[in-house]
C-alpha cells in the first residue's frame, strides 16, 4: 500500500527539496499526493528505516542523515579555515572512522548504506552533495566513537557553508559523476568485507581524488578574485 507513496516521496526529494533537504509537513504531503496523513507517516517510517530521511521532533522530516549536534562548535572557527584545510582533517579522521566500521558497522546498517549510495547514482547535481553526505555522517556514526564522531561533526559543519557547497560542486564537475560513485561502491565493498585496511584506503582513495579536484577549483577561484 505504501510502495507507490514511497516512490512518489523519493521523487518528490529528488527534484524538489531546498538546500537544507526538509519536506513538506505530512499534511502538505497528504494533500499533495491526494492521500491520508496515516499512509503518508507510514511511508516516512519506512524511508527512516531505511536510512533515507530522518526526523527532528519540533522542526519536520529531512532527507539523507543527520549532522550531529556538536557540530555547532563548528561557526565558531569556519572563518578561519578554507576548504583544503578542511579535506586535509578529513583524511586524518575519516579513514579511521571507515576502518572502525568494517569492524563494528552490522548488516543492516551496511544494507543502508548501499541504500544511499544507490539514491546518489539517479541524483542530479542538485542533491548529489545531499546523499554523498549522508553516506558519510552514517559511517561516522556507525564507527561508534564518540571523540572521532565530534570530530567528524564539526568538520562536517564547517563543509556545510553554502559557498563551500558550491566550490565543490564545481569541482565535481571537473570530473565524472561515475567516479565518486565508483569510489564508494569500493569503500562500502571493503566495510561489508569486515576489512579494517580495505575501508581506510578506499576512504583515502576516495578523499584523495576529491582533494586534488578541490584543490584546483579552489585555486583557480582564488586567482580569479585576485584579478
Amino acid at each position: 500500500m505504501t510502495e507507490p507513496l514511497k516512490s512518489r516521496l523519493m521523487a518528490l526529494i529528488e527534484s524538489e527539496l531546498p538546500p537544507d533537504g526538509r519536506l513538506p509537513t505530512e499534511r502538505a504531503l497528504a494533500d499533495r499526493f491526494g492521500t491520508s496523513r496515516r499512509l503518508v507517516r507510514q511511508a516516512l517510517d519506512q524511508l527512516e528505516v531505511e536510512g533515507l530521511v530522518w526526523r527532528k521532533q519540533g522542526s519536520g522530516t529531512y532527507a539523507g542523515q543527520p549532522s550531529d549536534p556538536t557540530g555547532d562548535l563548528a561557526a565558531r572557527i569556519a572563518g578561519e579555515t578554507d576548504p583544503l584545510q578542511v579535506m586535509e582533517a578529513r583524511l586524518c579522521i575519516e579513514p579511521e572512522l571507515a576502518a572502525l566500521c568494517a569492524t563494528r558497522m552490522t548488516d543492516e546498517e551496511i544494507s543502508r548504506l548501499r541504500t544511499l549510495a544507490s539514491r546518489q547514482v539517479v541524483a542530479d547535481a542538485q542533491t548529489i552533495e545531499l546523499w554523498d553526505g549522508a553516506i558519510h555522517r552514517l559511517i561516522a556514526q556507525c564507527a561508534r566513537n564518540r571523540p572521532l564522531l565530534t570530530a567528524f561533526a564539526l568538520l562536517d559543519r564547517i563543509r556545510s557553508n553554502p559557498d563551500w557547497v558550491a566550490v565543490r560542486a564545481r569541482a565535481r564537475s571537473r570530473t565524472s559523476l561515475t567516479v565518486p560513485q565508483n569510489e564508494h561502491e569500493v569503500l562500502i565493498n571493503a566495510i561489508a568485507a569486515r576489512s579494517p585496511s580495505a575501508a581506510r584506503q578506499a576512504m583515502h582513495d576516495h578523499l584523495s581524488a576529491r582533494f586534488a579536484a578541490l584543490k584546483v577549483e579552489f585555486n583557480a577561484g582564488m586567482r580569479e578574485a585576485g584579478e
